[in-house]
């Protein structure tokens, strides 16, 4: 298939080898632009696939560390995307949520939306099993939370959650608010998101969870939690976690602070009230289910949770891709208010 419309302006007949498309680099702390690289045209054969990309997700969190270039050097590796191009701290192709459409490849995948792990670029070329398809009924849109909405689910496999139980998320973000989104759905489930901005009451409200904010948390049902996730990557925030933290219960650490170490308030009576502080990582699936689920089951399950509309107002931000050199700098700002921000592609 040759593409010849406007999006597809880098892009050249299939018996081409070298073709060329545009990718987003970052280069220098604070400073990105926008590349034309050449790569191999020469696919849609075997297993592989050629992607045009629809939509791509920038993860606030992560891309801020690298945008700053405060990536620790001793998570140099284990920090990699899986098709990042570039080495930390700079320059690197960076990013990891990205939705598209097959243009070539195996007939079961050829027209098809998928989700794969690859960074803000027009057109690539993966193996097939890189790629998975969105589900009909999630719009591809939203799909670009899907990597998010994974770390959501192993975080709440590491708490543990149950029917019935009195859930606080401290942060209220792109994870806390999944971790909401999902914890609300479980039978008689009491949520409570807690933030420091009032504004995130209608967020929560649309999560249907309730809220609090952090000043007010004192004598709420936030308190006497059987499950805490911290998730806001504050030192204030992981206070008002164990503050909110019922005698013997559990907190989830879901934050990753980088290169900087965090206070961990761990005085006063967080031994005499026997609570668990735990980590949560979305690199390795819990223990007690590794020996079923597969990272790709746990992908396509983030997938079809998304088919839920909800999950809509996590989404606060569309850019298109050649404005992002000049809207990353707003959007992976410290004082930035907004949520998900999501990068589009033209058609």
């Amino acid at each position: 298939m040759t593409d010849t419309s406007q999006s597809g302006r880098n892009f050249v007949p299939q018996r081409s080898k070298n073709a060329e498309t545009r990718a987003l680099f970052y280069i220098a702390p604070r400073r990105v632009e926008i590349q034309t690289i050449s790569w191999e045209r020469e696919a849609a054969l075997g297993e592989d696939v050629i992607v045009r990309t629809l939509w791509s997700g920038i993860s606030r969190g992560t891309e801020r560390l690298v945008f700053n270039g405060t990536v620790p050097q001793s998570e140099f590796d284990r920090m990699r995307a899986p098709f990042q191009e570039g080495a930390f701290p700079f320059p690197v192709k960076y990013g990891y949520c990205n939705v598209g459409r097959v243009e070539e490849g195996p007939q079961a995948l050829v027209g098809k939306e998928v989700f794969s792990l690859f960074p803000h670029q027009e057109w690539f070329r993966l193996p097939s099993d890189c790629v998975l398809p969105i589900p009909e009924h999630t719009p591809a849109r939203r799909a670009i939370l899907a990597a998010n909405m994974e770390t959501a689910l192993n975080g709440i496999w590491d708490g543990k959650v149950g029917p019935g139980d009195r859930i606080t998320v401290v942060g209220a973000g792109v994870l806390g608010g999944l971790i909401a989104g999902i914890c609300s759905t479980i039978p008689g489930a009491e949520v409570t998101l807690v933030d420091i901005a009032p504004q995130r009451a209608e967020l929560a409200a649309r999560l249907e969870a309730d809220f609090v904010l952090s000043s007010e948390i004192s004598g709420s049902r936030a308190c006497e939690a059987d499950i805490v996730f911290h998730t806001s990557a504050s030192d204030a925030g992981l206070q008002t976690a164990l503050d909110c933290a019922g005698r013997e219960a559990m907190v989830v650490e879901m934050s990753w602070y980088g290169s900087r170490s965090p206070v961990a308030p761990l005085g006063e009576a967080f031994h005499s009230r026997r609570l668990t502080l735990r980590s949560s990582q979305v690199g390795q699936i819990p223990p007690d289910r590794a020996a079923r689920w597969t990272y790709r089951r746990r992908l396509a399950k983030a997938l079809d949770l998304l088919a839920d509309p909800k999950y809509d107002a996590l989404i606060t931000n569309e850019v298109a891709f050649d404005a992002l050199p000049d809207a990353i700098p707003s959007i992976l700002g410290q004082d930035t208010t907004g949520l998900a921000s999501v990068v589009r592609y033209e058609a």
